[in-house]
């Protein structure tokens, strides 16, 4: 508080030491932002324009299109399989204009997984000149042993990034600040792009205390698997359908038999319930619930009982 009228310091020093001890990578493969969506933009910035295609899958995070649209790229968007990416698919869409592609794992916002062997299939084949980001926001919440870690194969593949953030287990939204990793060429761009000061002071300090507190993460990532657990259980006592996840929320469905999902999402704002419409991401019938406190999936579940006769 003392040096609240200085500017913060704007290669976040501290923060990428504490971030290179903390993943065991050299500090020049480390770029910060202001959440990680500031980074994920920057590399449309960077690396695509006019002419160029980026590829990204159906019911992938928005942000995605939004960057392409921005830099006047083309979007080739890869029909999704069992609401996750099909790897495959998205594979034969690479031609010679093609710049980027995002991959989200676990994805945002159908919360499914792509595992190690799928993963390894793909990154192998994809060619050296197209930058791959995968976006790891909610990595601390996967329990899978067939998970492919980003970091594992950024030595073998210098066109990977590597995106994450503070925002989902760390507990750190409202401050904004995220991180990618990566060569130290690509890296060495993205610095190079990316606004001076991007992070303030407190979210360097905070987020250098929360890589300190692996208790927090630990409590907030089991605390986040109690929740889910309740929340499918009730969605399968009603008859709901919902995308299994391995985020710290979960897509579930609503019947429009007497009243649409709209007017459903309407209801449960009246009652104090916020809940994300993901009609934009091609998927009309399902409502976003993340998984909140102890109190708050209690109400939510309270709502949701009470709302049945509309639904069912």
């Amino acid at each position: 508080m003392s040096e609240i009228s200085r500017y913060p310091d704007g290669s976040a020093f501290y923060l990428k030491t504490k971030l290179s001890e903390f993943l065991g990578i050299s500090i020049n493969k480390i770029s910060v932002g202001n959440g990680s969506n500031e980074l994920l933009e920057l590399v449309a910035r960077v690396f695509a324009g006019a002419g160029d295609d980026i590829i990204y899958s159906e019911h992938g995070f928005a942000v995605y299109p939004i960057s392409t649209q921005a830099v006047g790229a083309r979007s080739i968007e890869v029909p999704a399989k069992n609401w996750g990416h099909d790897l495959s698919a998205m594979l034969a869409a690479i031609t010679s204009n093609t710049k980027i592609i995002y991959l989200a794992n676990p994805n945002n916002p159908t919360g499914t997984l792509f595992l190690k062997s799928e993963w390894e299939a793909f990154i192998s084949q994809v060619p050296k000149e197209v930058v791959v980001v995968l976006d790891e926001a909610y990595i601390e919440y996967v329990d899978h042993d067939e998970y492919a870690n980003g970091v594992d194969y950024m030595e073998h593949y210098p066109n990977l990034l590597v995106s994450r953030t503070f925002s989902k287990a760390y507990g750190l939204a409202s401050l904004r600040v995220g991180y990618m990793l990566g060569c130290e060429e690509i890296t060495n761009y993205i610095n190079m792009m990316r606004m001076p000061f991007n992070v303030n002071s407190f979210s360097q300090i905070a987020a250098v205390a929360a890589l300190e507190d692996g208790f927090f993460v630990e409590k907030s990532v089991s605390e986040n698997k109690k929740g889910m657990a309740i929340l499918v259980s009730k969605f399968k006592e009603l008859g709901l359908e919902y995308i299994p996840s391995y985020g710290n929320f979960i897509c579930v469905a609503f019947p429009e038999h007497k009243i649409s999902v709209e007017e459903i999402n309407k209801k449960f704002l009246e009652q104090g319930v916020i809940l994300r419409p993901v009609a934009n991401y091609n998927m009309p019938q399902h409502l976003r619930v993340s998984i909140g406190s102890e109190q708050e999936i209690k109400h939510f579940l309270e709502v949701l009982v009470r709302l049945k006769p509309l639904y069912d």
